[in-house]
């Protein structure tokens, strides 16, 4: 292994590079450290000196050659893109200042904590990036406008999640399925309602179903329960708060392809509202539809689903202000009436942050992407495990 000592006539020279540095003798300075990256050519801070000597001088094409050397010698020097950004901000170049800063700013993130002399410099570097991502957006987002009355809806909002992150205005996230995950399917948020063509009618049997829920819950019996039921000997969780406990509750009409009789008789109309849906029947597996009851000041944490293989429904039924819920990198108020659709395997959360109880039905069914005779392979493939013996139960 090569010592790292620096040798001495390169300690001797940059020490007298300094030294000329301070006393203003900036040409002086510049061959003291020309001398001292001669001794000793793979320091990036004496090529960092060398630079703070030709910036004095006023010559800004040597001092970013310098600063150039130096990032040849180490990409992570991070005083090096520092000085980089300010000389090409100055220079009015701005894309290649962007560039600059945005490499010291990711570089400074990894400091714990920030030198104090460093703060305020990082401090305008992200003013300057937050300037620049945002004049982009803003003239990406125009240019976009211009054709969006020509787009889909699924169109507008890939569109308008590819200029965000884009421009690192919001993560796209990825399915994390917990049980059986089907490749290749596309990993959308929220789908496009014009996969279901059938939400218009059971959005029209809102108040119905609202009003088959206030009459169960005026008398629930064990219909009501809470919707997290750990085993005991669980391990605390993100769920820990949620369990056993009716802050988030549901009175369940279908649970993993077995009808709640009970439920279904008392609530005619969303039974037949359900019943006409194009669902996804897998023994054992599928559909389940449920009221789902959140209380109020009541949150439920970020969390991800089963299986890419279905889509997850909400049917708002009882939503007072301050209610929300965000899949992946978008967030939407429900309102009541207006279903939509969206894949539980990404990230997804909700809350309740009114005074009042929030309901919605929830039910799911086949995630629209896969064809007919993908869902009949689902079929056959659960059939063949369920007759193996080997299926793990629920």
């Amino acid at each position: 292994m090569t010592s790292s000592v620096p040798p001495a006539a390169a300690v001797e020279a940059n020490r007298l590079g300094i030294a000329a540095l301070q006393a203003g003798d900036f040409d002086a300075a510049v061959t003291h450290f020309t001398a001292a990256i001669a001794a000793d050519p793979r320091s990036g801070a004496l090529q960092r000196n060398l630079a703070s000597a030709w910036r004095a001088l006023g010559d800004e094409a040597r001092e970013l050659a310098a600063l150039d050397a130096a990032l040849a010698i180490d990409r992570r020097d991070l005083m090096a893109w520092i000085r980089k950004a300010e000389r090409h901000e100055a220079q009015g170049d701005k894309g290649t200042a962007l560039a600059a800063w945005s490499a010291g700013v990711a570089l400074a993130a990894q400091l714990d904590p920030v030198p104090p002399a460093l703060a305020p410099l990082l401090a305008h570097g992200q003013a300057f990036i937050d300037g620049a991502t945002g004049s982009m957006f803003t003239a990406a987002s125009e240019a976009f406008d211009e054709i969006r009355g020509a787009l889909s809806e699924g169109e507008v909002r890939r569109g308008e999640a590819f200029i965000a992150s884009a421009l690192g205005r919001r993560r796209i996230y990825q399915n994390e399925c917990a049980g059986v995950y089907y490749p290749f399917l596309p990993a959308d948020e929220f789908f496009d309602r014009g996969h279901f063509p059938w939400m218009a009618k059971i959005e029209a049997q809102t108040d119905a179903i609202r009003a088959e829920l206030g009459a169960l819950l005026d008398d629930p019996g064990e219909a009501l329960r809470p919707y997290v039921r750990m085993e005991a000997g669980t391990p605390d969780s993100i769920w820990t708060g949620l369990d056993n406990r009716l802050d988030w509750g549901a009175c369940f009409l279908w649970e993993y392809g077995v009808p709640n009789q009970p439920v279904l008789d008392r609530c005619p109309a969303t039974a037949a509202a359900l019943a006409a849906i194009p669902g996804a029947h897998i023994p054992g597996r599928a559909p389940s539809a449920f009221f789902s009851m959140l209380k109020p000041h009541t949150r439920i944490p970020p969390h991800t689903g089963v299986t890419n293989t279905r889509a997850i429904v909400h049917l708002p039924l009882i939503v007072p202000p301050g209610c929300g819920f965000r899949v992946g990198g978008e967030t939407r108020s429900w309102e009541e009436g207006r279903a939509f659709a969206f894949d539980d395997t990404i990230e997804h959360e909700a809350w309740n942050d009114s005074d009042e109880l929030r309901a919605v039905l929830i039910f799911d069914v086949w995630n629209p992407h896969l064809t007919a005779g993908e869902r009949d392979l689902l079929l056959r493939y659960f059939a063949s495990a369920d007759a193996s013996g080997y299926a793990v139960p629920r």
